[in-house]
């Protein structure tokens, strides 16, 4: 039987790949959730800025299913510095049942980290609230460029009250290309 000591890092490294695809304490995932419904592009209305996603505007976001059943996601946004579009192409599953909100997303081969729908428009799907697997990680998102004052007020209120630093959140720009 082998040692602890050699089982360790082992478990650690399960431990840490597992915490990825959780959701942070006190975050719940949406139950009803219907894939089939939020497939399709999504805009990118505010965010939390991470080096992935640096700079970029006109971020839209890309869902829709795969063969194998799993969902195929494209990223994508304007990079002014680079005067280019930056895209990455990623893969989701579901972490438990698929009618809750609570999905892994990989962009970089075994690596998943959590995508976690923890508020949404149950009646139409025009917006959704995602988290990532701590609160440093928010998107507000909408099938549209944009969403009425109230409710991206309402929801960034909602993600504050969940711990997000909604201070330091970046309103996307999504004007069209001149």
């Amino acid at each position: 039987m082998p040692s602890l000591a050699r089982l360790l890092p082992f478990l650690l490294m399960f431990t840490l790949l597992a915490a990825c695809t959780s959701a942070p304490d006190g975050i719940t995932a949406v139950r009803g959730f219907d894939a089939e419904r939020y497939l399709g592009t999504w805009y990118e209305v505010a965010r939390l800025d991470h080096s992935f996603e640096r700079g970029l505007s006109r971020v839209t976001a890309e869902y829709r299913r795969r063969d194998d059943g799993s969902i195929a996601v494209v990223n994508r946004g304007w990079s002014a510095d680079e005067r280019r579009w930056k895209q990455a192409e990623g893969r989701a599953v579901f972490v438990g049942a698929p009618d809750v909100g609570h999905l892994k997303v990989s962009f970089f081969g075994p690596f998943y980290g959590a995508y976690v729908v923890f508020d949404l428009d149950r009646e139409n799907y025009r917006y959704a609230l995602v988290s990532g697997p701590d609160r440093s990680y928010l998107w507000l998102l909408a099938r549209s460029p944009t969403l009425d004052a109230a409710t991206r007020d309402r929801l960034v209120a909602r993600a504050a009250a969940l711990g997000f630093d909604t201070s330091k959140l970046i309103f996307v720009d999504q004007s069209p290309m001149p």
